[in-house]
């Protein structure tokens, strides 16, 4: 499953965001899969039923089967085979579709769920070399990025550029991090971490009561270095930077996290963003969509959103966050 706008990496101890200190009762029960391109772990507190572990790693195989953009007849992979014709879709993609087109509209287009015919040539995430794409070649894709294409009528989804593609990289994992903690909620379960790939989403807090504590990666330097340590209870929290996919080519570093206007990385001077809120595909969105927006226009957005914390660290090494941001 291409998910182009993360990276996390093959083993849940080397990820953007690092558990640290998860909540222990005497056994807790947990269980790791590899879905969505990277590894994902879940481990529950207070109970010792796996068969309710099953029912999580069911659903992730579910929602990988309707949003992933890579396998065949999932529902993005029959929109973008289309050729411009309408495809009746889930109930989960066209409400993940809308809240995308959300994020569009809410960011100008800085983020766009149509950016697969650029980000596809990047060869992120991918088993080839990545390198630098021809201009021509970011040019021509560029000119079918544009999240109008997409017409959302209930379940059905028209593309009206038949060579626009789509991919929910930046948000879908969001959206299925919600699904599992309703899932869980609804079994009883009160106390939980969900990981992702290094999106986060905790349930309740430590069976003692205290919260969780979680690592935000340090960028650039040895997997598994935190830069700064948090406590949280019942919320999600997720990271966007620029140290998750990345190379070099002539010296020049080139990352995951692309400029809708140019084709090319996004050019500022934040290594990182990372949003808590109680929605992960809140959480997801707003971190890419931040990132793209930048310091100034990123701080904005955020200060307008009520139960939203977030912190951006510069490649400078300094920080700017919110008041509540709750750093240990």
């Amino acid at each position: 499953m291409k998910f182009h706008t993360r990276l996390f990496f093959l083993f849940f101890i080397i990820c953007s965001l690092i558990l640290v200190g998860c909540a222990r009762n005497q056994e807790p029960v947990t269980q790791t899969g590899f879905y969505f391109d990277t590894v994902i772990q879940i481990t529950l507190y207070d109970t010792q039923d796996s068969s309710i572990l099953d029912g999580c790693f069911a659903l992730a195989e579910s929602y990988e089967n309707l949003f992933s953009a890579t396998l065949e007849k999932s529902d993005i992979w029959r929109i973008n085979h289309s050729n411009g014709r309408t495809v009746e879709v889930s109930e989960d993609t066209a409400s993940l579709l809308r809240t995308a087109l959300d994020y569009a509209g809410l960011t100008d287009g800085k983020v766009d769920p149509t950016i697969m015919p650029v980000s596809s040539l990047w060869d992120f995430g991918s088993d080839a070399t990545p390198h630098v794409p021809g201009a021509s070649d970011i040019e021509e894709a560029l000119r079918h990025v544009d999240y109008h294409s997409i017409i959302l009528d209930g379940n059905t989804v028209t593309l009206t550029d038949p060579k626009a593609q789509i991919d929910l990289g930046f948000i879908a994992k969001g959206y299925i991090a919600d699904r599992m903690k309703e899932y869980l909620s609804e079994q009883s379960v009160q106390s939980a971490c969900i990981n992702l790939g290094g999106n986060v989403m905790t349930l309740g807090s430590k069976p003692d009561g205290s919260a969780y504590k979680i690592g935000i990666q340090k960028p650039f330097a040895e997997e598994g270095t935190s830069d700064a340590v948090i406590e949280i209870r019942d919320t999600s929290v997720v990271t966007s930077g620029i140290y998750e996919r990345y190379f070099y080519e002539n010296d020049v570093l080139y990352h995951h996290i692309l400029d809708t206007s140019t084709g090319y990385p996004v050019e500022n001077d934040i290594a990182s963003v990372t949003i808590l809120c109680p929605s992960s595909v809140d959480a997801d969105a707003l971190s890419t969509s931040c990132y793209c927006l930048g310091l100034k226009d990123g701080m904005a957005l955020l200060d307008s959103m009520e139960n939203t914390e977030y912190m951006f660290l510069m490649k400078d090494g300094s920080r700017h966050f919110s008041d509540g941001f709750p750093l240990t």
